[in-house]
């Protein structure tokens, strides 16, 4: 009995010293922290999506700080927080976020299920949008739409974009710009847009008329008619597919309205 008494003691005591010991070298190897990292990372959301073009928050508010950068970071490259969080890291930092408008993203596809032409049923294990792309390009005939499998929706982490009738949309409401379902799509599909943007062409479609109207019914026929229509040279066929300039388009809609194939999409008439 008394051997097992001596044996407990002596190891409470050779943990007392270890902890004493663990104790003191913590406070002397210390990593100190910046004291403005530790404020802006305060700052954050905390969501780290990766957004902003870094690992994390962390890293964010890491280059942030750093005030030997050949440049400095700009302080506005929170999508999850937005102005709001601009402002907040600019007045931590003693400088001025300037504008800062909120983006969403944009999914440019219309072909939905009554739109698209089918190419093949996928039935695969995966229900998985890279996958199917393996398989002669997707399951829809037009090769450049979106695949409807939902790669995106399981990237998003804040329930943003959900699959309607065959092609991914996005909730401009809930939508952070986080830029994870860029990043999935395997078309290349999803891009950023300012919400102040009203007027988007829906459809990614580069093959002439004939050979685009053939596999989806909204698909952009490089009719230039949204061009002629213009009168502020802001929309142009580009590889047969109309692009709208967004430094000259002032949202009238008038080439939504004349589009033969309804492949641009008016949120203001919409709305």
């Amino acid at each position: 009995m008394n051997l097992i008494i001596i044996a407990i003691v002596l190891i409470l005591v050779v943990g007392l010293i270890a902890g004493v010991l663990l104790s003191y070298a913590s406070k002397v190897f210390a990593v100190k922290e910046d004291q403005l990292f530790l404020d802006l990372r305060a700052e954050l959301p905390g969501a780290n999506c990766g957004g902003c073009g870094y690992a994390g928050c962390d890293d964010y508010a890491h280059a942030l700080a750093n005030k030997n950068a050949a440049e400095p970071v700009p302080c506005t490259k929170c999508a999850v927080g937005g102005p709001a969080v601009a402002a907040k890291l600019a007045a931590t930092l003693g400088t001025t976020a300037g504008d800062v408008e909120r983006q969403v993203s944009f999914v440019a596809c219309n072909g939905t299920k009554e739109n698209a032409k089918p190419l093949y049923e996928y039935s695969g294990r995966v229900e998985s949008c890279a996958a199917a792309k393996t398989l002669f390009g997707g399951s829809k005939e037009c090769p450049y739409g979106c695949i409807g499998l939902g790669d995106c929706v399981n990237a998003c982490e804040f329930d943003a974009i959900h699959l309607c009738d065959g092609v991914a949309v996005v909730n401009p409401d809930v939508c952070t710009a986080c830029g994870k379902c860029i990043k999935t799509c395997p078309q290349h599909l999803i891009s950023l847009k300012p919400v102040s943007e009203k007027v988007f062409v829906q459809c990614s479609n580069k093959d002439l008329g004939k050979a685009a109207m053939a596999v989806c019914k909204t698909s952009c026929i490089a009719c230039r008619m949204c061009e002629r229509t213009c009168q502020h040279d802001a929309v142009h066929v580009v590889d047969n597919v109309a692009v709208i300039d967004p430094a000259k388009c002032i949202g009238c809609g008038e080439c939504a309205a004349k589009c033969p194939k309804h492949a641009i999409l008016d949120l203001a008439k919409k709305a």
